[in-house]
């Protein structure tokens, strides 16, 4: 008896049976730790099973930051890997967008023919990535194009653990009030230390208007509280007088990335890290001016904070 014509399935997705026939592609590692995992085995030159998919997505909720090992992809190829997991978002500094790939941000300090590539000095104090748009990242994709023999690690800080340990005269300063978040807050402190901050346009400094977010926020996924707030992006808390509103936040940024909330990755050849912005703050460690360090980063667009 001759048997049907196989139906190709469409792109992304296996028939229903082969569920029963494969076996699972990732290796998803938890870390020891505060946050993270690490994952082995994915592949970006075809398809993802949607059952692969569904296990990220869930590691990604429970544990803050995958750590994708030995990759070699195309920007292409992150782009719409980045991509399955909302819109992305594009960095105001048009200078350091990859040329023909908006969405990707350089992170580099590498300096050709006299400018900089990228933003050599992204990360420089503690924050969560775009915390002073509307809508702030989900997450952010940064892969290690080219790493530096010393140095160039990356922190990051629990920040659904900061809520939790949070002590109860903080907690009750904080009740229920906003603090403003502003891309500008410590531009011009970066502008004079460093050649990586260009000068802003009319247009650029439109985009990146103050805005105001709850101080302490409710994960719109795994229903967690955490703190929305960071040295970098966070000015004041709304309708304190300026004394007090330094004063705790001052409390709130030194409790925010205690050690004991930390994790520091050490970059490795292939890695790309994909981290929860509604749920983390991160750090560059920096690294020797001498030695040449590139990744490329995409920016997922998340939800209003509530």
């Amino acid at each position: 008896m001759q048997s049907s014509p196989a139906v190709a399935p469409a792109a992304g997705v296996r028939p229903a049976g082969d569920r029963h026939l494969r076996a699972p592609t990732l290796d998803i590692r938890p870390l020891d730790g505060a946050l993270g995992a690490e994952v082995f085995g994915l592949r970006l030159d075809r398809d993802l099973h949607a059952d692969d998919f569904a296990r990220l997505h869930r590691a990604h909720l429970d544990h803050h930051l995958l750590i994708f090992r030995d990759l070699d992809i195309t920007p292409e190829q992150q782009i719409a890997f980045s991509r399955r997991f909302g819109p992305l978002q594009i960095h105001v500094l048009h200078q350091f967008h990859l040329a023909g790939h908006p969405e990707i941000l350089i992170v580099s300090n590498i300096v050709e023919n006299g400018a900089p590539i990228g933003l050599g000095d992204a990360g420089h104090f503690w924050h969560s990535d775009l915390s002073y748009k509307e809508n702030p990242s989900l997450g952010s994709m940064l892969y290690a194009r080219e790493l530096p023999a010393d140095g160039g690690d990356t922190l990051f800080a629990n920040q659904h653990l900061a809520w939790d340990t949070l002590p109860a005269d903080l907690r009750k300063a904080i009740e229920g009030r906003r603090a403003e978040h502003t891309y500008l807050a410590r531009y011009a402190e970066l502008q004079a230390r460093s050649p990586w901050r260009p000068n802003l346009s009319e247009a650029q400094r439109a985009q990146v208007l103050p805005v105001e977010h709850p101080i302490v926020r409710v994960h719109p996924e795994n229903g967690r509280r955490a703190l929305f707030v960071s040295e970098h992006f966070t000015t004041r808390i709304v309708g304190l007088p300026e004394d007090e509103s330094r004063a705790i936040l001052d409390a709130l940024f030194a409790h925010s990335v205690q050690p004991a909330f930390q994790y520091r990755h050490v970059w490795r050849a292939g890695d790309m890290v994909f981290w929860d912005n509604r749920s983390l703050q991160h750090l560059a460690a920096g690294c020797p001016e001498s030695q040449r360090r590139r990744l490329h980063r995409t920016t997922i667009e998340g939800d209003a904070p509530f």
